[in-house]
């Protein structure tokens, strides 16, 4: 049950200690002083990857509600993408806006912290564009709440850390293929080799091809992964990471926006889950590329220091077509349309170091981590203009659903700058956790942040600068051998990319979080149950307030909101053929009248997966898995879906000790929903499924 160590732990060479053992009795008596201390530095075989929680605690002993989704359960349920993924993650929702747009939250507020091995910047809007390959990541790690101790900056809602692959110790690796509905087709293979005879360099080679068209009319995705990392010792005590990822996604027949739910009557339309607002000449086309590079050095006294630097370069091509209004019921006119082409290039570059290491104070052993951090990003984009008068494209589109030929391209005209923003954060952090006695340790930290942007979005001048201090305090307390129970706070701090009417960005939203629970482990710790309750204020929290009529741009306005809730959640084996992940989220977000609000956040979510290895037939596996949800709603789009439940299947067939047989069959009830009402959305997949065989060799 422990998660993978962040600070005392390096991703490529774990110092150890290792002394001589007591001799027989029937030997002479040795001195203590005499006994040889054998120290070995710099072993590859013991890299772990990163975590992150930043300090060495199990799961059981930190004082937040974090969540793990495995390569394992991904493979099992067929999520291939980080998407997919993430709907298997306790407590956390992901808001499929738009066919290319997402936004992942929790407890209430949309995420927009993300991290690859304990390392990364806000995401800008908390979106997340195109759908991102997972068969590159060994799991995925959900901190839920504020986690002010790792990034500084961020709000109620949590961190996502993604952690990569790493090289094995061993030569092998794994292919697989899958077929299935909306024809669906895919092939990955994952490989590790060992570069040296001793073990020392080692090199993994990660790659998937995928291709699949959509219950919606006229979409189709494509995607391409290839990751190489490279690790090894440059000496006994510095080791060295190099790792390369890019991945080209393609989308044609996307949406801008989701579909109109408003007839002109006031009440709310139904459509086929098939239906779509785009045209045929629409596309989402989007290259992503990250690297990184880490060397990690360990002292003669065990104390390390890291040093990483990590690179992304993230571009896309669209044209798009937006269509809203409200809909006659009798003729099915009413909508106008809006085409846009955008081309955009962000950048980014961060630099980070830490020294960790324990000490000893009063008698017991202390842990201790400095760092700093430095992160520069660029995000321009340019935008492609019409002539209004004569594109068809602009203004009342035919009776919906209308065909996917209906409306002609524009005549695009030359690109013009539409925005140019650089950021720049410095971030300098420490954090300690002091063992007060057996049973208690306490969690202290800090992180003191310069965040400066500037630049122009959409031609008005952007000058932003913050400095802010945020601390953070956390406490464990072992009430039993099984059983700790924990208290934390932290203050939250997040710089906006929402603009207000005059089109500059609103200032930072800032809060208070705060969080208490039981973690018990059950069956030698083979079963982890965790119940937490929590509660969060934020000011200045961006909201939409409308649309500019001028320039046709949305824009925010800063509330107060309070979240409150509790969290029940249980996960790993009840027996040898039982594995188990299950949860329970009850939330309340209210403003500052003590209204309900951000009401596209459901209010009861239950998700669960639950695997079975036969006892009888131990090659034969199945599973099942699903969420069901309360009742949501917009009410900026008057729009509301009922509460509902999805299920999930899958069995899995070990031909051969190498040769594995799996089926997966997804929303088995076939149930009809809108699979989110955040901005506004689109009707999610009927029953489909999906054929997959992998080899291992």
């Amino acid at each position: 049950m422990k998660l993978t160590r962040l600070f005392a732990l390096s991703p490529l060479a774990l110092a150890l200690s290792v002394q001589a053992q007591t001799p027989q009795n029937d030997t002479p008596e040795v001195d203590e002083a005499d006994i040889e201390t054998v120290r070995i530095v710099g072993v590859r075989q013991n890299r772990v990857s990163r975590g992150a929680t930043g300090l060495t605690m199990e799961i059981s002993e930190t004082p937040q509600s974090i969540s793990v989704v495995s390569e394992d359960l991904m493979q099992s349920f067929g999520a291939f993408n980080i998407n997919d993924a993430l709907k298997l993650a306790p407590g956390i929702n992901v808001e499929e806006w738009e066919t290319n747009r997402t936004n992942y939250t929790a407890r209430g507020f949309e995420i927009k912290n993300t991290q690859i091995d304990g390392v990364g910047l806000p995401n800008n809007w908390g979106i997340v564009t195109g759908a991102v390959e997972a068969y590159g990541y060994e799991q995925i790690e959900v901190i839920r709440g504020a986690n002010g101790l790792l990034t500084g900056v961020g709000n109620s809602s949590g961190t996502i850390n993604y952690v990569r692959k790493r090289p094995k110790n061993e030569e092998g690796g794994d292919i697989g293929v899958s077929i299935g509905s909306y024809n669906f087709m895919r092939a990955q293979g994952d490989y590790s080799v060992l570069l040296t005879e001793d073990g020392r360099w080692a090199a993994r080679v990660v790659g998937s091809i995928e291709d699949k068209e959509s219950h919606i009319d006229g979409l189709e995705n494509d995607r391409s992964f290839l990751y190489g990392v490279v690790d090894g010792q440059l000496t006994d005590n510095a080791t060295v990471t190099f790792g390369l990822s890019y991945q080209d996604a393609n989308t044609d027949g996307n949406t801008w926006g989701g579909l109109v739910f408003n007839y002109s009557d006031g009440t709310q339309a139904e459509w086929d889950i098939n239906n779509t607002t785009s045209q045929e000449w629409a596309m989402w086309d989007t290259e992503t590329t990250n690297a990184f590079v880490e060397l990690d050095y360990v002292f003669n006294n065990d104390w390390q220091l890291l040093v990483s630097y990590n690179y992304r370069d993230f571009e896309d091509q669209s044209k798009l077509f937006y269509a809203s209004g409200t809909i006659d019921k009798e003729t099915n006119l009413g909508l106008s349309g809006w085409p846009g082409r955008y081309d955009s290039e962000r950048d980014a570059h961060l630099v980070e170091s830490r020294l960790f290491g324990n000490f000893n104070l009063f008698g017991r052993e202390h842990e201790f981590n400095l760092g700093v951090s430095h992160a520069t990003s660029d995000d321009d984009s340019i935008v492609h203009p019409f002539d209004y008068a004569t594109t068809v494209a602009y203004g009342p589109t035919p009776a919906f659903p209308y065909a996917l030929d209906a409306i002609e391209e524009p005549d695009w005209q030359d690109p013009v700058v539409y925005s140019q923003i650089s950021q720049d954060l410095t971030r300098y952090f420490g954090s300690a956790k002091l063992s007060v006695t057996d049973d208690l340790f306490i969690i202290a930290g800090f992180n003191a942040i310069d965040f400066k942007r500037s630049g122009v979005n959409n031609t008005v001048d952007i000058d932003n600068s913050e400095s802010e201090f945020s601390p953070y305090l956390g406490a464990t307390y072992s009430v039993s051998d099984t059983v700790n129970a924990y208290v934390s706070y932290s203050d939250v701090y997040q710089p906006q990319e929402q603009y207000d009417i005059t089109g500059q960005y609103l200032a930072p939203t800032k809060g208070k979080n705060f969080e208490t629970g039981l973690k018990a482990q059950w069956f030698d710790d083979a079963l982890l149950t965790t119940v937490a309750y929590f509660t969060a204020e934020q000011d200045n929290l961006a909201s939409y307030a409308g649309t500019n009529p001028e320039t046709a741009q949305f824009y925010y306005e800063g509330v107060s909101v309070e979240s409150s809730g509790f969290e029940f959640e249980m996960v790993g084996q009840v027996t040898d053929a039982l594995r188990v992940q299950a949860a329970y989220t009850m939330i309340d977000v209210e403003d500052e009248d003590g209204a309900d609000a951000n009401e596209w956040a459901a209010r009861d979510v239950v998700t669960f997966q639950v695997g079975y290895t036969v006892p009888a037939a131990p090659e034969f596996e199945v599973g099942v898995g699903g969420k069901w949800q309360s009742e949501v709603s917009n009410t900026t789009y008057n729009v509301t879906q009922g509460a509902y439940f999805l299920g999930n299947l899958y069995a899995s067939q070990a031909v051969t000790e190498d040769f594995t047989l799996r089926l997966n069959i997804n929303n088995i009830f076939d149930k009809k929903y809108i699979n989110s009402l955040h901005t506004v959305g689109y009707y999610g997949a009927g029953i489909n499924a999906q054929l997959s065989a992998s080899y291992t060799f």
